[in-house]
């Protein structure tokens, strides 16, 4: 898959092309369904929404809309990412409310990029804090969401907010400290 032809599809799609989305969906599904991968890997036991429930859902999502503006191949990845997340919290959300007055069933997620903490963080405190981040710094915050939701690299991440990656790996360290503090913080 190159990236190049990810972005034309995004274009013949802008441009009306109704066949562009799917022939785009063929061409990302692989790397759609390792982002989702990733973020379901720590889901617990009995969970009904799978893998491919996700790649479908936030793709349906992201095509939706009436306008589905994407920049290139990164600014696509970076959009379902985000899109894979609030879906993630919405389900948790809807589990949670289920449960009424019980101890919710939440979805986890593994911790690994944020801290060396062994257990799983809930992916409704990590929304929790990602808020709490968003608020202090919107920045930080998409960097995390497109570093740990979204699976992209320092550099990737640079070339989707234009900043350098020096700027980004300061930014994702400062942020991993954050968060750190505040799920500890959650957990207490």
């Amino acid at each position: 898959m190159t990236g190049d032809s990810i972005t034309e599809l995004l274009q013949a799609h802008r441009n009306g092309d109704e066949q562009a989305s799917e022939q785009l969906l063929e061409l990302a599904y692989n790397e759609l369904h390792q982002m989702a991968h990733r973020q379901l890997q720590y889901r617990r036991p009995g969970q009904t929404l799978n893998t491919t429930g996700l790649v479908h859902e936030a793709y349906l999502k992201l095509f939706d809309k009436a306008e589905s503006n994407f920049n290139d191949r990164v600014h696509f990845f970076a959009v379902s990412a985000r899109a894979m997340r609030q879906i993630l919290v919405d389900y948790a959300r809807k589990v949670h409310a289920e449960k009424r007055g019980g101890k919710a069933h939440r979805t986890d997620l593994h911790p690994s990029m944020i801290s060396t903490a062994d257990s799983p963080v809930e992916i409704l405190d990590m929304d929790d804090a990602l808020k709490q981040l968003q608020k202090l710094s919107p920045r930080m915050s998409q960097i995390v969401e497109l570093r740990f939701f979204g699976g992209m690299s320092i550099e990737e991440i640079a070339a989707v907010l234009d900043l350098s990656s020096r700027t980004v790996d300061r930014d994702w360290l400062k942020a991993k400290s954050f968060l750190y503090l505040a799920l500890a913080e959650e957990a207490r």
